[in-house]
C-alpha cells in the first residue's frame, strides 16, 4: 500500500470546498459590480471620485464560457514597473466562478512558487490570491465602483494617457 493512501485526506476537501466557494463569491461580487460578462473586449475605467483611485478593467479575451480580465489601479509600482495592486482574473460564466490566477504581473506561477511546488503550497497560494481579490472587490464596491461608473477607454485615449 502506498504512503499516500495511508495518510488521512480530510483536510484537502475542506480547503478545496472553501476555495470553490471563494471563486463563487468573487464571481458574484464582480458580476454585481461590473457585469463583465456583458462587456466587449477592451479597456474600461471606473472613477466614482470617492477614494481617488481609478480602477482599470481590461477584458482581454472573450470565449464562449470564459473571460480573461485584468483588474488594476491607475498607478504603477516604481520597483516592478507594473500596475499595483492588480489581479488577472479568469471568469467562468457557465459555472459562475471567478478565479484570480495571477496577482503578480510579469511573473509566472513557477517564478513565484518555484519549479516543483507541493500541492499544498499551490493551494495556499491560490487561497491567498483569491482572498485578496475578494477583499479588494468588497472595498471597490464600498467606494462606489460600479457599472454606472465604468466607461470604455478608446484606443486613441490610451495612447495619449500612456
Amino acid at each position: 500500500m502506498s504512503a499516500i493512501l495511508d495518510r488521512p485526506t480530510s483536510v484537502l476537501p475542506h480547503r478545496f470546498g472553501y476555495l470553490m466557494a471563494l471563486y463563487t463569491e468573487n464571481y458574484t461580487r464582480l458580476a454585481r459590480m461590473f457585469a463583465p460578462h456583458r462587456l466587449q473586449a477592451g479597456h474600461y475605467l471606473s472613477d466614482p471620485g470617492r477614494d481617488g483611485f481609478e480602477v482599470h478593467l481590461k477584458v482581454l479575451e472573450r470565449h464562449p464560457y470564459t473571460l480573461e480580465l485584468d483588474l488594476s489601479y491607475g498607478f504603477v509600482d516604481p520597483r516592478s514597473g507594473h500596475p499595483t495592486p492588480s489581479a488577472q482574473v479568469r471568469v467562468y460564466t457557465d459555472a459562475r466562478q471567478a478565479e484570480a490566477w495571477h496577482c503578480e504581473p510579469g511573473r509566472h506561477l513557477w517564478q513565484v512558487l518555484g519549479p516543483f511546488p507541493e500541492a499544498k503550497t499551490v493551494m495556499q497560494h491560490r487561497m491567498r490570491m483569491n482572498s485578496f481579490l475578494n477583499r479588494w472587490l468588497e472595498y471597490l464596491a464600498e467606494q462606489g465602483h460600479s457599472l454606472g461608473s465604468l466607461q470604455r477607454v478608446d484606443e486613441a485615449d490610451r495612447v495619449r494617457c500612456g
